[in-house]
């Protein structure tokens, strides 16, 4: 049996200065059911993380996010709501299953989804929403981004986790005879064996290592790998795993980073794949950011950054405009 929370309470400060003008984020939320551009959906697990022999505690991850982000400024003229947490039970395949269920529900009532994570093993789960959401135009091509210190393409040998669930996406492109597209950047190559290394050249994954992933002239490395990914898919889903990003921002995860790739550099790219989206032809209506683990952050640090980039990530989709999908 499932529970899912949608009771989480917005509250936050309250400006009287200026009507709409000074709203924040908790006094736009929405908790309904209804049309909106942009819902937002919790996944309460970190069974996957424990399973990779991580430090659990990521299924806290999801309020932590809101509870950073609800005095944040509301500066568009847009409709949001809060679909609430997929709370996690025994079975990590089922709790997944429902994930990818409610992901489904969601992108059919939204124009942008964001998952709130939870494990990284949130992003099976994602990926899996979107293509049955996709059902209809059964050649609709995926592409992943995926910022991360880790490819996460381990073998689930026996069981599926974390570090598994790009290596799960790949079978089952290769089961329904679909190519697999995806770029991984922030590997940090110390935390990869040379084990994931030949699997990412053998599936063809594109990536750029942790110290290829900093600021301004490593944009252009970045887009240069993208721009032939984006020319070939119909879809991109985005994936933002926090231990990507330096310990010392982000603490608050399960496998902290001892380099880390640049914050500035994840906001230019976000922002360049929306003003991309018309000229490549592709949707990006999906995205997820996960591995937040309140139990080890210093000051929410990690859960400030994660309320900064769902809210960078808002802002660009917005200014870009909803509705080329």
């Amino acid at each position: 049996m499932f529970s899912q929370n949608s009771h989480f309470h917005w509250q936050g400060r309250v400006d009287n200065d200026g009507g709409r003008n000074s709203y924040r984020w908790h006094q736009v939320m929405e908790q309904s059911t209804r049309l909106t551009d942009i819902a937002l959906l919790g996944f309460n697990c970190d069974l996957g993380v424990a399973a990779n022999k991580g430090r659990v505690g990521a299924k806290e991850g999801p309020d932590a996010i809101r509870s950073n982000i609800c005095s944040f400024a509301w500066h568009l003229n847009h409709s949001i709501k809060d679909l609430g947490n997929v709370q996690q039970q025994n079975n990590l395949e089922a709790t997944q299953d429902h994930f990818a269920q409610q992901i489904n529900g969601a992108l059919n009532s939204s124009k942008f989804v964001i998952g709130l994570g939870g494990g990284h093993e949130i992003a099976l789960a994602s990926y899996a929403g979107l293509r049955n959401y996709l059902r209809a135009k059964p050649k609709a091509k995926i592409g992943i981004i995926n910022f991360d210190a880790h490819f996460d393409l381990r073998k689930p040998l026996p069981h599926a986790s974390s570090g598994t669930p790009f290596y799960q996406i790949a079978q089952t492109c290769e089961l329904d005879c679909e190519s697999f597209h995806y770029i991984c950047l922030g590997v940090a190559k110390g935390a990869n064996t040379q084990v994931l290394f030949d699997c990412a050249n053998s599936l063809k994954v594109g990536y750029l290592l942790d110290e290829d992933c900093q600021w301004n002239t490593d944009l252009v490395k970045a887009k240069g790998l993208l721009t032939p990914m984006l020319q070939g898919v119909d879809e991109v889903y985005v994936t933002v795993c926090l231990d990507a990003f330096p310990a010392a921002l982000a603490p608050g995860v399960s496998a902290p980073s001892s380099l880390g790739i640049s914050v500035p550099f994840v906001i230019a790219i976000i922002r360049w794949l929306c003003e991309q989206q018309a000229s490549l032809n592709f949707n990006w209506r999906l995205m997820d950011i996960a591995e937040l683990n309140p139990k080890y952050d210093i000051d929410a640090r990690t859960a400030k950054l994660a309320a900064r980039i769902l809210f960078e990530s808002v802002h660009a989709k917005a200014e870009s405009g909803f509705d080329h999908n």
